[in-house]
C-alpha cells in the first residue's frame, strides 16, 4: 500500500515543466521575432541605406544569403549540441550555457549599430545557441517522466508545441512593431531581455529536473560505422559485400540501425528543395511584402513583417482539420493515406504557393501594388505543404528508425533544413557576385525554384516507390531485424 501511494505521488505533471516551457517561448520568440525583421533591417541598413533604387536587387540579395546562412548554421548546430550534451556535458548544462550565450548574441545584435561585423557576430552567436537549445530542450522534457506518469507525456508535449507556436505568433507581430516606434535597438534588445528572464527562470528550477548523466562516445555509432563502411569499400575481400565486411567489426544490429537511417535519408533527401522554398516566405516574401498594399480591411493596415505571423497559427489550426477531416475522408473513399504519398501532396502544394508569389510578383515587376490578401493565400497553401511534409517526416522517422538512431534521425531531419537554406543562401550570393543566377531576379527567381521542385517532384514520384520499408513500431530492434533476415 505504502508503495502504491507514492506511486500515486509520482503520477502527477513534473514540477519541472512549466520552467522548460517559459524557456522555449522566450527562446522561439527570440529566434523568430529577429527572423521577421532581420531581412528587411539589413537590407536598408547596410546594403542599400540611401534607398538607390538601382541597388535594391542587389541589397536584397545580400540580406536573403546572410538571412538564409544564418538558418543553415541554426540548424546545422543542432547535431553538434546534441554530441556535446549526450557524449560530455548533459542536457541541463549545455541548455543553460547556451541560453545565458544566446542572451549575449541578442545584446551584440542592440548595440551593433551601423556596423555590419558587429551585427554578423550577433547573428552567429544566436545561431550557434538556437542550434544547442533546439536538440536539447525537447529531449529534456521528455526525460522528467518515468514510468509512473509517462501517461502525461503527450500532454506535455502538446504545451511545448504550443509553446514553440505561441512564441513563434506573438514575435512577428510585436517585433515589428518595436523597431517601427523605436528602432532596431529596441526589436533586437527585447528578446534578448525575454532570453535572459526564461534563463533565470531555467536555472531556478535547477533541483526539480531530473538531469540524465553524458553517455559518453558510442563506439558503435552512425559516424564511426558509417566511416569504416566507407573504409570497406575499397579494402573488402574479392566478392565480398561492404556491410559483409563491416559485420566483422560490428553488431548486426548496430549495421541494421546506420541502415535503416540511409533508408529514411533518402526521403529526407527531398526535402532540401521543400524547405529551400519554405524558408523564403522569412526572407524573400518579407522584402515582397514591403512591396504589396498591407491594407487588410478599411483603413487598418499591418507592417510587411507582420505577415507570416499568420503562418504558425494556420499550422496548429490545420493539423486537425487534416487528421479529422481530410485524410479520414480519402480513406473512405479507398485511398490510402501513406507517408510517402503526404509528402508528394506537400511538395505540390507548396509548388502551388510559390505560383500565388510569382505571379504576384510579375504584378510589382510591373510597378503594381497588388493586395497582400494574396500572400496571405499563398500562406495558407504553404502552411498545408508543412503539415503534410514537417509533421510527416518527423513520423515517419520515428516509425522507420530503431530506438538507438532515433535521436540521430531528429538531427538529420533539422540537417536538411539546414542544406535547404544553404542552397537558397548559395544562390543569393551567386546573385550579389553578378553570376550565373543573376539572370534570375524578380518572378523569374520564383519560377526558377518553381522548375527545380518540378524536376523534385519527378524523381521523387520514380524514387519513393522503388524504396525499401521497414517499420519498427510495436516490435524491438531484435525482432525487427530477425524479419529483415
Amino acid at each position: 500500500m505504502p508503495q502504491i501511494e507514492n506511486d500515486r505521488k509520482k503520477s502527477g505533471m513534473p514540477k519541472s515543466i512549466p520552467y522548460i516551457i517559459a524557456n522555449e517561448i522566450a527562446e522561439r520568440f527570440s529566434f523568430y521575432g529577429l527572423r521577421s525583421i532581420m531581412v528587411t533591417y539589413m537590407a536598408v541598413a547596410f546594403f542599400n541605406p540611401h534607398n538607390i533604387a538601382s541597388l535594391t536587387t542587389e541589397a536584397d540579395a545580400k540580406a536573403n544569403e546572410m538571412s538564409h546562412l544564418f538558418v543553415t548554421l541554426a540548424y546545422f548546430m543542432p547535431l553538434v549540441g546534441a554530441i556535446m550534451a549526450d557524449w560530455f556535458f548533459g542536457k541541463y548544462r549545455v541548455i543553460l550555457f547556451v541560453s545565458i550565450v544566446y542572451t549575449i548574441g541578442h545584446f551584440i545584435l542592440s548595440v551593433a549599430g551601423p556596423s555590419y561585423p558587429v551585427f554578423a557576430l550577433g547573428l552567429i552567436v544566436i545561431a550557434c545557441c538556437a542550434g544547442g537549445i533546439k536538440s536539447n530542450v525537447s529531449a529534456n522534457l521528455g526525460d522528467q517522466f518515468n514510468k509512473s506518469n509517462e501517461n502525461l507525456l503527450s500532454k506535455a508535449y502538446g504545451w511545448f508545441y504550443m509553446a514553440i507556436n505561441t512564441g513563434g505568433t506573438l514575435a512577428p507581430i510585436f517585433i515589428p512593431v518595436l523597431k517601427d516606434r523605436y528602432g532596431p535597438e529596441v526589436a533586437f534588445g527585447v528578446p534578448g531581455i525575454l532570453m535572459a528572464l526564461a534563463t533565470i527562470i531555467f536555472f531556478i528550477g535547477r533541483k526539480k529536473y531530473k538531469k540524465v548523466p553524458p553517455a559518453g562516445v558510442k563506439k558503435e555509432n552512425f559516424v564511426t560505422i558509417t566511416f569504416y563502411a566507407l573504409v570497406k569499400l575499397f579494402s573488402r575481400k574479392a566478392g565480398q559485400k561492404v556491410w559483409d565486411a563491416v559485420g566483422e567489426k560490428y553488431s548486426p544490429k548496430s549495421i541494421d540501425a546506420v541502415q535503416a537511417v540511409y533508408r529514411i535519408l533518402a526521403i529526407f533527401a527531398f526535402t532540401v528543395v521543400f524547405w529551400a522554398l519554405w524558408d523564403q516566405n522569412l526572407s524573400e516574401w518579407v522584402l515582397q511584402a514591403t512591396r504589396l498594399d498591407l491594407t487588410l480591411w478599411g483603413d487598418f493596415q499591418i507592417l510587411p513583417e507582420q505577415v507570416n505571423a499568420i503562418n504558425p497559427f494556420l499550422v496548429v489550426a490545420l493539423i486537425p482539420v487534416f487528421s479529422y477531416l481530410v485524410f479520414p475522408f480519402l480513406e473512405k473513399r479507398g485511398l490510402t493515406v501513406s507517408p510517402l504519398r503526404k509528402i508528394g501532396a506537400g511538395l505540390l502544394i507548396i509548388g502551388l504557393a510559390f505560383v500565388v508569389i510569382a505571379l504576384l510578383q510579375e504584378k510589382v515587376d510591373i510597378g503594381q501594388k497588388p493586395s497582400v490578401w494574396w500572400q496571405i493565400l499563398a500562406y495558407v497553401l504553404l502552411a498545408a505543404s508543412e503539415v503534410l511534409v514537417s509533421v510527416t517526416c518527423l513520423e515517419y522517422a520515428y516509425t522507420h528508425a530503431p530506438k538507438s538512431m532515433k535521436s540521430t534521425m531528429s538531427a538529420m531531419y533539422l540537417l536538411g533544413i539546414s542544406a535547404g537554406n544553404l542552397v537558397v543562401g548559395l544562390i543569393n550570393g551567386n546573385i550579389v557576385n553578378k553570376g550565373f543566377f543573376s539572370q534570375f531576379t524578380g518572378a523569374k527567381y520564383y519560377w526558377m525554384f518553381l522548375v527545380i521542385l518540378a524536376v523534385t517532384f519527378v524523381l521523387f514520384l520514380i524514387i519513393s516507390k522503388r524504396l525499401p520499408e521497414k517499420s519498427y513500431v510495436g516490435v524491438d530492434e531484435e525482432e525487427a531485424l530477425a524479419k529483415s533476415v
